[in-house]
């Protein structure tokens, strides 16, 4: 994606959020990811553990021959673990960092659909307190009577996660 581009997504207001998303659940809540961050969606594979990384740091995975490191979101968001399913399946996308573009896998509940959602339905973060760090959410996007917590992926992903998969 365009450094600009995505600085806008960043940085201007809720209409320049708007757009598709790919919408996933964990521990029954529903978040979404820019589509232009998803490269595709697998099924699960064997995922190779890396002895010294984070618990969230699931492992690597070899898809068509480049190696993967593999991030179990639910962990990464400090949800409780819980037992793989059918659904259960890998979001291949890439990060941008320090003007690097990084591939990675994330792990999720289950995919959902994409959506594409109107700047008018997503409102801002809101304010939890200094405490609480929520710089990795663009936005709260309403659909029906539902929430969706849309995510800045590349925030998501830490420093200390990029220098745990180096």
């Amino acid at each position: 994606m365009d450094t600009a581009i995505a600085t806008e997504l960043r940085e201007g207001g809720a209409s320049s959020k708007e757009g598709k998303y790919l919408t996933f659940t964990l521990a029954d809540e529903e978040y979404g990811i820019g589509i232009l961050k998803v490269k595709e969606i697998i099924g699960m594979i064997v995922i190779t553990t890396v002895p010294q990384t984070p618990p969230h740091v699931k492992g690597v995975v070899n898809l068509r021959g480049k190696v993967i490191p593999v991030i179990d979101l639910r962990l990464k968001f400090g949800l409780p673990d819980t037992e793989y399913t059918e659904r259960t399946c890998i979001i291949v996308i890439e990060i941008s960092k320090d003007n690097n573009k990084i591939l990675m896998g994330i792990l999720v509940d289950s995919v959902s659909e994409v959506l594409n959602i109107k700047g008018a339905d997503i409102e801002d973060t809101p304010n939890f307190g200094t405490r609480l760090n929520t710089d990795y959410i663009l936005g709260m996007a309403k659909t029906g009577n539902k929430i969706k917590i849309l995510l800045d992926i590349d925030r998501v992903m830490s420093a200390d996660d990029i220098i745990a998969l180096g």
